[in-house]
């Protein structure tokens, strides 16, 4: 395909940017503790603490700590920290050895890794392959306890029943030439890169942009904001919509009311034989992560079904998304597909390569069913449709 642009539904989540809490403060100290011993406990032995840095951006330092008894029968299984993303954790099940050749899948990063194993333990020289189909170095040296890398407290959560809204925030246009659509948390700081008006009022109120009528012409004109609450902690991806709220009330005087009519809607339920995700590590207060590394190339953490819906609807389908499934659990998951050019509109459309290609992913509806255990069906629903009453162009900083 021609255009990869990285599109954020909730939270950056490319390496280098992710954000936000890895384990929980008891998960934390166990995980300090599980590889005391000397790394050099005995020939071929992987367990403790390996770490590296990613040559990805300007370097990303990568910490895994490596214990026995890995998932179906594999040697080891370990948890990967990003150092330099606030120490998010990524579960590796199952490490694979064979001879000298170590691998292992890092399924919330929508990667894997490969490498060698040196001959005395010491040294693994390999790569990870993202999601896009991209390899950078990851050379990882066998250390000890004193010598790893200290695993980042998270930021603190805002209190979860706190409505903030922002005590200091900036709205100016965005770089026409910069690519991509960004909303993400870093910190205490919420910001959002090539959004657009119309983005900004389906993000916050968890719309299709169909469901949104009435408004002006330049409702696609593009901002960038930067803001700080005027509550203290690292806000929620519910906070967060209701700081993009206050940015269009305060700086773009929105003004709406709400109406019922039907339209065509497309339904998620839970396919024959249950859903294959896999349940999330992270805390409820966590970010939620939706993010593409490729059109067709999803990657999910922490996500409610309503969640994925939402994501679903705003940057992908060509009409609203209905959650359907039952289903209450936060889930962890990448999902691959061949996009139809039906799909992606909000960022410009897929187009199909001349040439067809034998090997690639299966269309939405088959990968969903085979990687995530969920269906997808188009539907009429009476959808809730946002009715625009005044906007105006932001207001000076």
């Amino acid at each position: 395909m021609t255009r990869a642009p990285a599109w954020i539904g909730w939270v950056a989540l490319a390496i280098g940017a992710v954000q936000g809490p890895g384990l929980s403060g008891s998960q934390r100290a166990a995980a300090q503790t599980q590889s005391a011993a000397s790394p050099a406990q005995a020939a071929g032995d992987l367990t403790g603490n390996w770490q590296g840095t990613l040559a990805l951006g300007n370097g990303q330092r990568v910490l895994i700590k490596v214990t026995k008894e890995g998932a179906q029968g594999a040697a080891y299984k370990g948890t990967l920290y990003l150092i330099d993303g606030g120490g998010r954790a990524a579960a590796l099940p199952s490490i694979a050895v064979h001879g000298t050749d170590i691998s292992f899948a890092i399924a919330p990063l929508g990667a894997s890794f490969d490498g060698t194993l040196s001959p005395d333990s010491a040294k693994i020289s390999g790569s990870v392959k993202m999601a896009d189909g991209s390899s950078h170095a990851l050379n990882l040296d066998h250390v000890s306890n004193d010598v790893a890398w200290a695993i980042p407290e998270p930021p603190k959560a805002m209190p979860a029943d706190a409505k903030p809204k922002f005590d200091v925030l900036t709205v100016k246009p965005s770089d026409p030439n910069r690519p991509g659509k960004l909303f993400t948390i870093r910190g205490r700081h919420v910001l959002t890169i090539n959004t657009s008006i119309s983005d900004l009022i389906t993000f916050a109120y968890g719309l299709h942009p169909k469901q949104v009528v009435n408004g002006p012409a330049w409702l696609d004109e593009k901002y960038d904001l930067d803001g700080v609450p005027d509550v203290d902690g690292q806000p929620s991806t519910p906070q967060m919509r209701l700081l993009i709220q206050d940015a269009l009330a305060t700086r773009f005087g929105l003004k709406f009311h709400h109406d019922q009519r039907e339209m065509a809607a497309f339904a998620v339920t839970v396919a024959k034989g249950g859903p294959k995700m896999t349940v999330t590590g992270d805390p409820p207060s966590a970010p939620v992560n939706f993010g593409f590394t490729a059109l067709g190339r999803l990657r999910v953490t922490n996500a409610t079904m309503q969640n994925f819906c939402e994501g679903m609807q705003g940057a992908v389908m060509d009409k609203p998304v209905v959650d359907q499934t039952g289903l209450t659990d936060r889930y962890d998951f990448t999902l691959t597909w061949t996009p139809d050019e039906s799909q992606f509109a909000v960022l410009g459309g897929y187009k199909a390569p001349a040439q067809e290609d034998p090997n690639a992913p299966p269309s939405l509806y088959t990968a969903l069913q085979e990687q995530l255990g969920l269906k997808m069906e188009s539907t009429k629903a009476m959808v809730d449709t946002f009715v625009i009453d005044h906007l105006e162009k932001p207001s000076a900083n």
